[in-house]
């Protein structure tokens, strides 16, 4: 059932650098960041917004039957705008939940959506992450595919205590990759974005570990399987065949 406290929020710039325009790149006749709105309005778990800073995917979001909002073109992450854009639609702060679905996974599964807040359960727990254990040999050293080292918790739920493109952790056992779909509080979105780049963050690139520097506690659900984020040419068409079919 929706929830009157979540909002899903989908940041979609359109600058991006390895492949510039890509939330109005065409998939199975559809612009990707439709089939983004999609499977996030499937999950029913409230109201779907996407924050831009383009024009044209305003008016691609809104055709697609979604509602978009405009925000400044210079922020420097995804966190920053969906916090403006929280900030447009909601100044009377009654959303408590927000979902932060990046507009580059045209393949994700809308259950998704429901397990990454069941962490939020916890009221100790600031941040909800997922991940899936990693089954292909490659991705271990791969450095593209970023890798959480947490505490289990049971054995579908990890605390997280780092995340690096490393191989990690050392030894026997399960490693997970990464999955970049968060869902916060809103006083810990507040404030992770008032904290700034932190040190680990800069040397690994990994916005999250802004959070896991200042205290802030990060729980991980564990899925079954990584959605296709779309960031090459080679991607996006891979994208198109899986949802050609």
């Amino acid at each position: 059932m929706p929830s009157d406290h979540v909002i899903i929020l989908i940041p979609a710039r359109l600058a991006a650098s390895r492949l510039p325009g890509k939330p109005l790149a065409d998939i199975a006749g559809k612009p990707m960041i439709a089939h983004v709105l999609a499977r996030a309005q499937a999950a029913g778990l409230g109201e779907v917004v996407v924050a831009t800073d383009s024009e044209a995917v305003c008016v691609a979001a809104e055709k697609a039957g979604g509602r978009a909002v405009m925000t400044a073109a210079d922020h420097p992450s995804g966190s920053d705008r969906i916090l403006e854009a929280l900030e447009q639609i909601d100044p009377e702060r009654r959303l408590g939940t927000v979902i932060n679905v990046q507009g580059d996974l045209p393949t994700l599964d809308p259950q998704d959506l429901r397990v990454v807040l069941a962490p939020l359960a916890d009221p100790a727990v600031h941040i909800a992450t997922l991940a899936a254990e990693i089954r292909d040999p490659a991705e271990r050293t791969n450095p593209n595919v970023v890798k959480v080292v947490g505490s289990p918790l049971d054995p579908r739920r990890l605390r997280a205590l780092y995340f690096t493109r490393a191989t990690a952790p050392h030894g026997e056992g399960p490693l997970y990759h990464h999955i970049g779909l968060y869902a916060y509080r809103r006083a810990a979105l507040e404030r992770f974005v008032k904290l700034g780049p932190s040190a680990l963050e800069k040397r690994e690139k990994l916005e999250q570990l802004r959070a896991l520097e200042a205290g802030m506690r990060i729980d991980v659900a564990i899925v079954d399987s990584v959605p296709l984020g779309v960031d090459t040419p080679e991607e996006l068409d891979k994208a198109r065949a899986l949802l050609t079919r």
